[in-house]
This record gives C-alpha cells, sequence and structure tokens, in this order.
C-alpha cells in the first residue's frame, strides 16, 4: 500500500514580510521628501508648509510688507474710471472796426471726448503700508485726472462762418478744442469722477489684498 504524502503551503518568513512594509514606508516618505523639496525650489513654501497643508487641509502663505508694497506698485496708475461726453462748443473771431458778416470768423464744433481718471499706486511708500498678521492697513493715494482728450475721430466741424473781407483763421479750431478739453474735465469733476475713481480703486485694491490671504484690510 502506497503511503501518501501531505504537503503544507509554505508560509513567508516574518522578516521579509516586516521588509516590505518597510519598504513601502520607506518609499513613501521619500515620495514627500521629494515633493516637498520641489515645493521649495518653487515657491518658497517649504516642506513643513506642505506637511501642514496636508494635514489641516489648507496652506497659509506669509506675504510680508515689502512683498506688498512691490505688489501694489506693479499696478502703477490704476484707472478706474472713463468719462465720456458729446458736446457742441463754439469759438469766434471778430473785429472791433467791421461787423460780423464783413469780417468774422465763427466756428462750431460737436466734439466727442474722454475723461480718465484714477490712483497712482506707484506713489505708495513703506510708511503707507502697515501689516500685522492677517491684518493690513493702507494708506492710498488720491484719485486723480489721468488724462482729457478729444477723439478727433467722432468730432466734427458743425458749421463754420467766416466774413466776406476775411479768412479762416487757421488757430480758431485749435482752441476752440482746447477749451472743449478744459470744459470736459470740468463738466467729469462737478459729476464726481474723482469720488467714483476712488471708490472703484479702493474695492479693486481691497479685491487684490483678500486675494494674497488678508483678512482685515483697512483703506485710508
Amino acid at each position: 500500500m502506497a503511503a501518501i504524502e501531505q504537503t503544507t503551503p509554505a508560509t513567508p518568513p516574518a522578516n521579509k514580510a516586516f521588509s516590505v512594509v518597510k519598504g513601502i514606508l520607506a518609499g513613501s516618505l521619500l515620495t514627500i521628501a521629494f515633493i516637498g523639496a520641489a515645493v521649495w525650489l518653487s515657491t518658497g513654501v517649504g516642506l513643513l508648509h506642505l506637511m501642514g497643508f496636508m494635514r489641516n487641509g489648507g496652506m497659509r502663505i506669509n506675504v510680508d510688507q515689502p512683498t506688498v508694497v512691490r505688489q501694489i506698485q506693479q499696478l502703477q496708475k490704476l484707472e478706474t474710471v472713463s468719462y465720456t461726453m458729446d458736446k457742441i462748443i463754439g469759438g469766434a473771431r471778430d473785429n472791433q472796426y467791421l461787423t460780423k458778416f464783413l469780417a468774422g470768423d465763427r466756428i462750431l464744433l460737436v466734439v466727442h471726448g474722454e475723461v480718465v481718471a484714477g490712483v497712482n499706486l506707484a506713489n505708495i511708500k513703506s510708511s503707507d503700508v502697515s501689516v500685522q498678521g492677517h491684518n493690513i492697513s493702507l494708506r492710498l493715494p488720491p484719485a486723480e485726472v489721468f488724462s482729457t482728450r478729444i477723439d478727433n475721430a467722432k468730432s466734427r466741424v458743425y458749421s463754420r462762418d467766416t466774413g466776406l473781407f476775411s479768412s479762416p483763421d487757421p488757430n480758431l479750431e485749435s482752441e476752440v478744442r482746447e477749451e472743449a478739453e478744459r470744459q470736459l474735465q470740468q463738466s467729469a469733476l462737478v459729476d464726481g469722477i474723482l469720488k467714483s475713481a476712488d471708490q472703484n480703486a479702493r474695492n479693486t485694491v481691497t479685491g487684490m489684498l483678500t486675494g494674497l490671504g488678508f483678512t482685515q484690510v483697512a483703506l485710508q
């Protein structure tokens, strides 16, 4: 009668299983260290901030005062309001000895102009910015008019009357255009363009600083 041999499956040694687990842990630590080093080199956050992000589900980036000043200054002339207007304006050259019919020169212009206002943030100084943790205080420069111009493509001579014994004055039209620019800017100021420019600049700067991580923004 033949003998029947029974074989039992071999079990891996305990030390072999421990080596596998140790290898997995070592690989994970090396991966985390590599990612932390890459973040450190590219953004300056560092491994500790990365671990804080993984632990807390978020990352807090410290923004110091010089960095904030540079960020604001890079906005340069922040144009926040554009004021447009169509206006009819006239000018004349009269002769004190002859009537307008004989020696006068009159012109009417239909002008389309634009006034642009905002805040020049390039003038921000370090003393204008105070940073304390998540709180920031900033003194904004006053709003100002950056430019006033007449759009020649949308402006035209409406009428021109020249006396029988006179010729058109070559300087009259340019002088009327200059007066139109002056009146356009004055109208914009009366309508509160500087107040609107200041408020819009505050909204823009507040949004930028909030995006940098500040929770309390005080603008003066």
